[in-house]
C-alpha cells in the first residue's frame, strides 16, 4: 500500500484527523515564507495530535541553531526544502543522527539527475519545481512531467510530490510507481487551510481504499 504525507497542517484537530484518517507522515512548515508557517512555540500541540503518524518538521535552509531547535521539538524526521546543498544535509544529518529528508524541484531530467547528489538523504521528496520568483519551495500547486520518472532508477527511497489531488493521486502512482506520496496544497479549500473532505479523499485514493 501507497505511503502517505500530508502536510502544511497548522490545527491540532486537523492533525488528529489526518492521523486517524491513516497519514503515515504529518508535515509541520518552519519556513516563514510559507502561508503553512507554524511556529515552534505552537508546535507543542501539533505534535501531541500525531497519533500514530510520524512528525516532519520542514526546514529551508536553517542555521545550526534552528536544525538543533526544531530537533528538540521532538521531531523524528527533518525535511530540508532550501537550496542546501549534499555536504551541509550530510552535516545535518550527523549533527541531529535523525532521518533526513531532501526536497529536489523537478523541471527536466538534468533536475532528476542532480538529485542522486544527496547520498546522505535517507530519502528523496521529488517536487516540481517553483515558479520563477516564487518565494517557496512547495505548496505550489505544480505538476512536473512524471514521464520523466520513466526508467529512472532511484537512487534512495522517494515520494512523489507537486500538484497532487484526490482527483489525480492514483493516476499519479501509476504512471510513476510512486511509492509514498505528498500532498499539501492540493488538499486545501483555501490558501493555507486544509479540508477534511479533501484529506480523506486524498488518502483514500492514494492507498486505494
Amino acid at each position: 500500500m501507497t505511503l502517505a504525507k500530508i502536510c502544511g497542517l497548522t490545527d491540532p484537530d486537523m492533525v488528529s484527523f489526518a492521523a486517524a484518517e491513516g497519514a503515515d507522515w504529518i508535515g509541520l512548515n518552519f519556513i516563514p515564507a510559507s502561508p503553512r508557517f507554524v511556529s515552534r512555540e505552537a508546535a507543542g500541540e501539533l505534535l501531541r495530535a500525531m497519533g500514530a503518524a510520524r512528525a516532519v518538521a520542514l526546514l529551508a535552509d536553517p542555521t545550526v541553531a534552528e536544525v538543533m531547535d526544531t530537533a528538540a521539538l521532538g521531531f523524528p524526521v527533518l525535511q530540508l526544502h532550501g537550496s542546501e546543498t549534499p555536504e551541509r544535509v550530510a552535516e545535518i544529518r550527523a549533527m541531529t543522527g535523525l532521518e533526513i529528508w531532501k526536497a529536489a524541484g523537478i523541471r527536466n531530467a538534468d533536475d532528476l539527475a542532480r538529485a542522486a547528489a544527496f547520498e546522505a538523504a535517507d530519502r528523496l521528496l521529488l517536487d516540481a519545481k517553483a515558479p520563477e520568483g516564487s518565494g517557496q519551495g512547495g505548496g505550489h500547486g505544480a505538476v512536473f512531467d512524471w514521464a520523466l520518472l520513466k526508467g529512472w532508477t532511484a537512487p534512495k527511497p522517494w515520494l512523489l510530490a507537486g500538484g497532487l489531488t484526490p482527483a489525480n493521486v492514483a493516476e499519479a502512482i501509476r504512471a510513476t510507481g510512486a511509492a509514498a506520496v505528498d500532498v499539501s496544497s492540493g488538499v486545501e479549500r483555501e490558501r493555507g487551510v486544509k479540508d477534511r473532505e479533501l484529506v480523506r479523499a486524498f488518502l483514500r485514493a492514494a492507498k486505494g481504499l
